[in-house]
């Protein structure tokens, strides 16, 4: 969230008055520095929420009011009604005049070089992009609306100027964009042309969700609006996938878990109780509408505080509207550390995920293909980087021997499953299994092949379960030590080695004939016709 300091606690930090400050509600500049260094020390990179696209209205304790020093400006803002937000209710600052770049320039590098963020998430650059500002727009994508006299080119050039200072003097800093509108190039490098940010946040996603929850009965829920939604953006620019922000948990709305299991998250979530059936729904769908959101929906992905364990309510800042109250402004942390509530099975799943990734690195993988989008059996299997994942949201329907599609010959193995026991699920998927593929079609005629893919593989795909497959590959393991060698082969070659200082010695199968002679330099094995040496 937003950190620079600001009047209005329920603005979330957005209606900035000082751009230089940090919030004194959360310590001192130095308790700020302190957590950072921390944070990298843990080896994590510290992005901030970066308000330049507008500024509190405030005059004593704001920028509005203040002359920059020139004739032609008033202010650091535009004057009229083009320099007021009239949803946000904020200042909307004047990018052609030269004071302000100066001033926001200056505000980046005080921010990266003082405190050693390592990036940034501009806020609100929708608003920035466009005259209009976004407000009530519906953008197509025709190029005639990010291309036209609505365009704010010195907005525009502003943030092509941001980007090109922070990647020329911070290689390794990230930054990246709030935009709902898709402006083209707005995630390509200067150099190219484009505005230079790294990411841009896919807006689209956690909206989509909220009103599959809220207006549409599971059996109306489309895969293939679904797989539209999570893919719906330029592959040569990358995206960070969320399924929930701030932005759907502020008061009057929920957060995903809340939509799914309401008021039964207060009474239904202790290990102690069998689960009620709203229960074992939410959880089920929880894990599936984040995983495959982290699976389809960019080439990142962002957890939002109390998400990852399925943090019940709202959030609300201390306001006039509810009593200045602080109830629902803090996350209850504890509830995932409580080892008899069910939250500690959502946060396991979470973090298995991440760890998925952590191995696998699907996610910086440019292989994505979707391979079946199924609206009668309610399930989508895709490929990301070699994993295959199958997700099955039918709220009833188990399939034994499901064909799914996949990319590689060989043998398939399950390396994470939402059933699994330790994330709240019921077992019902094996792990030891091995799922070995046919090949499908004639070679090189993609369209006689199963769903497109050249070869299939046969799973189990229990009712609102996802499952993650990788491809096992015959490795051969070896590791020499002075004594020793020690190699791992395919079940079907089964050695024993040892090596002593002047022998070595090997067992095989009655049909294997071995003459080995040692000598001071070399040793030669012999094997039959059908075995290719492997030493």
């Amino acid at each position: 969230m937003a950190v620079m300091e600001h009047s209005y606690y329920a603005s979330f930090g957005y209606h900035v008055t000082n751009f230089f400050a940090a919030s004194s509600r959360s310590g001192t500049p130095e308790d700020l520095k302190y957590l950072i260094d921390k944070a990298h020390s843990l080896g994590l990179r510290v992005l901030m929420d970066i308000v330049h696209s507008h500024a509190s209205t405030n005059v004593t304790d704001g920028l509005n009011g203040f002359d920059v020093g020139q004739s032609s400006q008033d202010s650091y803002f535009h004057t009229g009604e083009r320099g007021y937000h009239e949803l946000w209710d904020s200042r909307l600052f004047n990018y052609s005049n030269w004071e302000v770049l100066r001033f926001l320039l200056s505000n980046l590098r005080w921010w990266l070089d003082e405190f050693k963020f390592d990036g940034f998430r501009f806020d609100g650059v929708t608003s920035m992009l466009y005259h209009h500002h976004g407000i009530n727009m519906t953008f197509t994508g025709n190029y005639n609306e990010y291309y036209s006299d609505a365009t704010d080119v010195d907005a525009v050039v502003y943030l092509m100027l941001a980007n090109y200072i922070i990647h020329n003097i911070w290689p390794d800093a990230t930054v990246i964009a709030e935009d709902v509108s898709g402006m083209p190039g707005l995630g390509r490098p200067v150099s190219e042309g484009g505005i230079g940010f790294d990411y841009r946040l896919a807006m689209a996603i956690p909206d989509k969700w909220l009103d599959y929850l809220k207006n549409k009965q599971d059996e109306e829920w489309s895969m293939k609006e679904i797989t539209s939604c999570l893919t719906n953006r330029r592959y040569t620019e990358k995206c960070i996938a969320y399924a929930e922000s701030h932005d759907q948990a502020i008061v009057g709305d929920k957060t995903i878990a809340f939509c799914l299991m309401d008021q039964e998250m207060y009474t239904g979530m202790s290990c102690l109780t069998e689960a009620s059936p709203v229960i074992e729904r939410g959880i089920s769908l929880h894990k599936m509408i984040h995983f495959i959101t982290m699976g389809l929906g960019g080439d990142g992905y962002l957890n939002f505080m109390g998400n990852e364990f399925g943090h019940p309510e709202w959030i609300d800042f201390p306001r006039e509207g509810n009593g200045f109250s602080h109830d629902k402004c803090r996350r209850q942390w504890n509830l995932v550390d409580t080892d008899h509530l069910r939250y500690k099975f959502l946060n396991a799943f979470n973090r298995a995920m991440n760890s998925l990734d952590e191995k696998f690195s699907f996610l910086a993988s440019e292989k994505q293909i979707v391979s079946s989008m199924d609206e009668d059996d309610k399930v989508i299997v895709f490929e990301r980087g070699d994993l295959v994942f199958v997700f099955n949201f039918h709220g009833v329907n188990t399939y034994e021997g499901y064909k799914v599609g996949c990319d590689l010959p060989g043998k398939y193995r399950v390396v994470l499953d939402s059933d699994a026991l330790e994330f709240g699920g019921l077992g019902r998927v094996g792990h030891d299994s091995d799922h070995f593929t046919t090949p499908e079609g004639v070679p090189g005629v993609p369209e006689t092949n199963f769903n497109n893919r050249p070869n299939s593989f046969k799973v189990l795909s229990p009712a609102r379960t996802c499952v993650v497959y990788y491809r096992v590959e015959e490795k051969i393991e070896e590791t020499n030590n002075d004594e020793s060698t020690s190699l791992t082969k395919t079940d079907e070659e089964k050695i024993e080695e040892t090596n002593n200082d002047e022998s070595t010695s090997l067992t095989k199968t009655d049909e294997e004939k071995i003459e080995e002679t040692n000598n001071d330099e070399s040793t030669s094995l012999t094997k039959t016709d059908g075995q290719y040496d492997a030493l």
